[in-house]
C-alpha cells in the first residue's frame, strides 16, 4: 500500500483584505498548524490521563485532567480559526497532528496519579514553551495579534502546569 503523504508542500492561502502580506500570512499559516497539532495532541495526552488515571488523590486528578482539557480545546478553536482569518487552511486531523506534533509521546503504561502528574507536567511545559517562542516569531512577522493570542495561551497553560505541578511540590 502506497503511503499517503500527510501535509502538501504548498498550504493554500485564500486572499483576504487582512493588512497582513502574505509571504507572512504563509509563514504563519504554517507556524500555527505546527502548534494546533501540538495542541490537538496535548487535548488528547490529557483525556489520555483523566481516563487512565488510578489512586489515592483519583477524583481530584481525574477532573482536573478533564478541566484541562477543556481549556485546551479552546485553544485549539482559537488557533485553528486565527489560522483562518489570515486565509490559511487549519490542518487539524489526528493524523496531521500525529505527524506534526512536537510534544514527546505520552506514556500509556501508567496508571498511579503522581505518574500522571509527571507525564501531564512535562507535556503542559514543552507546549508552553512553544506557544512563548510562538509569540516572538509570530511579532518578527508583524502580526501582534496572533502574539497576543499565543500570550493567552501561554498564561493560560502557565496556570494549569502550576495546578498540576502543584501535586508534586512539597516544602522541602
Amino acid at each position: 500500500m502506497k503511503s499517503k503523504k500527510i501535509m502538501p508542500d504548498g498550504l493554500k492561502i485564500y486572499k483576504t483584505e487582512i493588512d497582513i502580506t502574505k509571504s507572512s500570512r504563509v509563514e504563519l499559516n504554517a507556524l500555527m498548524n505546527l502548534r494546533l497539532a501540538s495542541a490537538l495532541d496535548l487535548q488528547s495526552q490529557l483525556k489520555q490521563a483523566h481516563w487512565n488515571v488510578k489512586g489515592q488523590n483519583f477524583i481530584g486528578l481525574h477532573e482536573l485532567f478533564d478541566t484541562i482539557a477543556g481549556v485546551v480545546e479552546g485553544y485549539v478553536d482559537m488557533i485553528a480559526e486565527r489560522i483562518a482569518q489570515l486565509g490559511g487552511v487549519a490542518q487539524g486531523t489526528v493524523r496531521v497532528s500525529a505527524a506534526q506534533s512536537r510534544l514527546d509521546e505520552y506514556p500509556l503504561d501508567i496508571a498511579e496519579g503522581m505518574s500522571h502528574v509527571g507525564a501531564v507536567s512535562t507535556a503542559l511545559a514543552s507546549f508552553g514553551a512553544e506557544a512563548r517562542s510562538t509569540i516572538s516569531e509570530a511579532e518578527d512577522l508583524d502580526d501582534a495579534v496572533t502574539a497576543d493570542l499565543f500570550t493567552e495561551v501561554s498564561r493560560g497553560i502557565d496556570k494549569w502546569l502550576w495546578f498540576v505541578e502543584a501535586h508534586a511540590q512539597n516544602s522541602k
